[in-house]
């Protein structure tokens, strides 16, 4: 192929663009979240020092810190090197390099925080938070950002409630349901795990998002909005590899703690009990992330929680899915990668042994928009490369990056609704399989 027959490839979505999502984005939410984290410290400064005799030097160094690194956010200064010694570190400054080599000698925009590409400057913000509190002892382990998830989880009970109530009618009925049967449960409660997608903190600025009604009920109303459903494409991997092999491995990359992952737990349960998968395996998060973002002490919370609920469903529910942990069905995971800026495309490099473990599942479910945003490179074309096994997308849009629709389609939405992309109002559910790429 010639050169003048290459596809050109847009550019990053980056803040460069005034008035666009990502520049609100950089100059007004992330600010916000860095306001709140510093005010989080500040109100826990006493538990601090309760639980282990210091913190109040830990805390002002650690709000120092911060309060800098929402200076040269606003003031768009170069991104800089990270200093601490954790895990990741090593391969956060090689992807700086990266990205400085990418301008030198070439009259581009230096790596800053508004001309850099928005998926990088984001995710950097979360890890300078984690560097800021790590630098920092005893704050070091501290969840700046659980008590929001903890308000979130509890303000959604009674959805909750409804959801586990739902699963223990199924539970009495599922063995030899037919398969007819089985999609139509499957279908609800895909969908009830994509809506469950709108509880996001990061994008609400950490302020109260929660589910209150019964997501059951609602699905009807909301059908209308689903602008691509991929699901019975979804529905027919995991009942091909069933009925090939037995049941297998569904992979769930989890998004957001709260309401969405019970949603999330909900179907994994419905996937083991009526036999279309074995196992289940949960990837998350290694540090908190993105305000919401679940991690491995949310998860185990979230058990804890539901089993120690008054409901009588709802403790059921949490007393079986202990069981499922203890017993190996289900398995949390958190891989470094998960919490880095790379596209997906780079996992086969960057992350071999993640990408060859998820070789091994008969399908992978990617929650939410920054899945989304890694899985097409945060640009505006959908980009090829990465597919260790089918993926199904379940995706609320909360961010201008979209791809898949129908001719026509994003024209007619921007008329009637100029900000379906960033609402949380439209959604989709897109699958891909490598084995039936050409």
């Amino acid at each position: 192929m010639t050169d003048l027959q290459m596809p050109r490839v847009p550019p990053s979505l980056s803040a460069k663009v005034v008035g666009s999502f990502a520049y609100l984005t950089i100059r007004d939410r992330l600010p916000t979240i860095l306001t709140k984290v510093i005010d989080s410290i500040h109100r826990n400064k006493d538990k601090f020092f309760e639980q282990h005799g210091a913190g109040i030097r830990a805390e002002k160094a650690a709000i120092s810190l911060l309060s800098k690194l929402r200076n040269e956010l606003l003031t768009d200064k170069p991104v800089l090197a990270l200093s601490d010694e954790l895990k990741d570190t090593d391969a956060w400054n090689r992807y700086l390099q990266r990205q400085e080599d990418l301008v030198k000698g070439d009259q581009a925009d230096p790596v800053s925080w508004f001309k850099s590409p928005w998926l990088y400057v984001e995710c950097y913000m979360y890890r300078r938070i984690q560097e800021a509190l790590w630098l920092n002892p005893p704050v070091s382990d501290f969840d700046v950002f659980s008590e929001a998830k903890t308000q979130s989880y509890f303000e959604s009970q009674r959805a909750v409630m409804a959801l586990c109530t739902y699963l223990e009618g199924l539970r009495e009925n599922i063995q030899g349901l037919p398969d007819n049967q089985l999609l139509e449960h499957f279908g609800k409660l895909l969908q009830v795990s994509l809506w469950g997608n709108k509880c996001d903190l990061s994008i609400s600025a950490g302020q109260e998002n929660s589910q209150k009604v019964n997501p059951i009920d609602s699905l009807a109303d909301l059908r209308p909005y689903i602008l691509v459903d991929d699901s019975s494409s979804a529905w027919s991997a995991l009942i091909s590899g069933r009925n090939q092999r037995g049941p297998g491995r569904v992979d769930i990359v989890l998004d957001n703690a709260g309401f969405e992952l019970t949603t999330d737990l909900v179907l994994a349960d419905f996937l083991v009990s009526s036999g279309l998968a074995r196992t289940v395996c949960f990837h998350g998060k290694s540090m908190p992330w993105f305000v919401s973002d679940v991690t491995a002490k949310d998860f185990q919370w979230t058990i804890r929680q539901t089993m120690a609920s008054n409901h009588m469903w709802m403790s059921k529910s949490g007393v079986q899915w202990e069981g499922y942990v203890r017993e190996g069905t289900w398995t949390y995971h958190d891989h470094p990668f998960w919490t880095q800026p790379h596209q997906f495309r780079d996992m086969a490099a960057d992350a071999a042994d993640l990408y060859a473990g998820l070789q091994g599942a008969d399908l992978v479910l990617f929650k939410g928009d920054l899945n989304y945003r890694k899985l097409t490179g945060d640009l505006d074309w959908e980009p090829t490369g990465f597919g260790p096994a089918p993926l199904c997308s379940l995706r609320t849009l909360k961010a201008n990056v979209q791809v898949g629709l129908q001719p026509g389609q994003a024209e007619k939405l921007s008329t009637l609704h100029p900000d379906w992309m960033t609402s949380g109002k439209y959604a989709v559910v897109q699958f891909h399989s490598p084995h039936s790429d050409p």
